[in-house]
């Protein structure tokens, strides 16, 4: 799967120390927290998953689960590049607990994390080594500090015989990912679990199927990008002539 989060955490508390105490979440109670965060959402329930992989479900799904005291709800909508823009709604949701919000994707390099305390924003930060700092709110937490005071500098091997431009960011956006996944949600996705981290891959999530009614049809949009690979035809091959010209070829082989 690589390194990819896009989920929220609502807590009463400390989220890694909630977590480690969780059972079985009710299918109801989780059921009733979906209806909440998304009111008026067409909302099916669907296969589940586990909090290893359901922080990052496929796109129209979401895992959740729902425990007295914390909440997960993973969902690729909430992967936003400056976290401060999370929809209100969401935000207002955490009055009187802390929310955090956690994303990243390894194939940009790009990392986004976020605390509110009581609905309010104390911690945001959003970069990738493409779009530079996009958001940096509050004070770094202390699991940044090292990242910040170059100990943790980005290891990057150029590919042989090819030299490489330096990184553009002084350390690497998915490993400090790994490190604030851990100090804020006590489990990583990637690289050595520590003694104390949590097995996600034993905590369930539920799955729902959720669309905006006001949103486009996902059949729809289906249906319509396969008219239009359907519309291309089949592809064709060229080959270059003996005087430059391209000379179309029946396959991958002239």
């Amino acid at each position: 799967m690589g390194a990819k989060t896009g989920f929220l955490v609502y807590a009463d508390g400390d989220v890694p120390g909630l977590l480690r105490e969780v059972g079985t979440a009710d299918l109801e109670r989780t059921a009733g927290m979906m209806r909440r965060l998304y009111p008026g959402w067409d909302i099916e329930e669907s296969e589940g998953s586990n909090l290893w992989s359901g922080v990052y479900p496929p796109e129209g799904t979401a895992y959740a689960a729902s425990w007295p005291g914390v909440e997960v709800i993973g969902d690729q909508r909430v992967m936003i590049d400056a976290p401060s823009e999370l929809p209100e709604h969401l935000v207002t949701a955490s009055a009187g607990r802390r929310l955090v919000l956690h994303a990243m994707h390894s194939v940009v390099d790009w990392l986004a994390f976020a605390v509110w305390e009581d609905g309010r924003l104390v911690r945001s930060l959003s970069l990738s080594p493409d779009s530079g700092i996009i958001e940096n709110i509050g004070e770094p937490l202390p699991f940044e500090l090292p990242y910040w005071a170059g100990d943790r500098p980005a290891d990057v091997i150029p590919w042989p015989d090819e030299d490489e431009d330096p990184y553009p960011l002084p350390f690497h956006p998915l490993e400090l990912g790994e490190d604030a996944l851990r100090a804020l949600c006590g489990f990583v996705q990637e690289g050595r679990p520590e003694p104390d981290d949590i097995d996600a891959d034993d905590i369930r999530l539920h799955g729902f199927r959720v669309r905006d009614p006001h949103g486009p049809d996902p059949a729809e949009q289906e249906a319509a990008l396969r008219r239009a690979m359907e519309a291309m035809g089949p592809p064709r091959f060229f080959t270059m002539g003996p005087d430059g010209s391209l000379i179309e070829c029946d396959g991958l082989q002239p």
